[in-house]
């Protein structure tokens, strides 16, 4: 029944999510609310880790609940949900669109789907903002001013900060392939206990 929710739940993010891997994040947020699979931190070190691997993120993202949540099948399954309806899609629009192509009602619409796309993309920034520089765990434990200060993560904040600096003004940088950055982050977050 398992594999059968996870195809379920990821075949809705495939068809649902336009833009590319980081508009499946609010289909991934919602999920684990009503699921239960994975928190919302584990969501983080889940982008973290489909970032820093080979292929789409949505892709990896799918792999890793599914392998999370029941193992190889799972993996297996959650895979192939979210790609399915893409599979689907592009058949048919391959197979019809080349005699619509220069049809005003379709061009309109995928001069439609553009601002949806940059809705969801937005949108899984600002969520992948919130998860790395928010904890709004620290409002809930009544710590008054202390909870207000806990809000931030300033590790996360700090080491944005840097990043960021570091790759608009330090020449030599600017130039590095973003890997590098990557890997530096990766090592400094199990340095510094992140």
């Amino acid at each position: 029944m398992i594999l059968l929710r996870l195809f379920w739940e990821f075949f809705k993010t495939g068809l649902f999510a336009v833009g590319g891997g980081m508009a499946t994040l609010p289909f991934l947020y919602d999920m684990s609310t009503r699921t239960g699979w994975f928190t919302q931190a584990k969501l983080a070190d889940m982008i973290a880790v489909s970032e820093s691997t080979p292929g789409p993120i949505g892709v990896n993202m799918a792999t890793y609940v599914g392998f999370e949540t029941a193992g190889i099948p799972g993996a297996v399954t959650a895979t192939l949900g979210l790609i399915c309806p893409s599979i689907i899609i592009i058949l048919i629009i391959a197979r019809v669109l080349k005699q619509f192509r220069e049809n005003k009602t379709v061009d309109a619409a995928f001069y439609g789907l553009r601002p949806c796309s940059v809705a969801l993309i937005a949108a899984a920034g600002m969520l992948v903002a919130k998860i790395t520089f928010l904890n709004p765990e620290a409002l809930t434990t009544g710590n008054g001013i202390a909870g207000y200060a806990g809000l931030f993560r300033w590790k996360a904040i700090a080491l944005a900060a840097v990043l960021l600096v570091a790759t608009r003004r330090i020449k030599p940088l600017k130039k590095l392939h973003p890997i590098v950055f990557i890997a530096a982050s990766a090592v400094i977050g199990i340095l510094f206990s992140f």
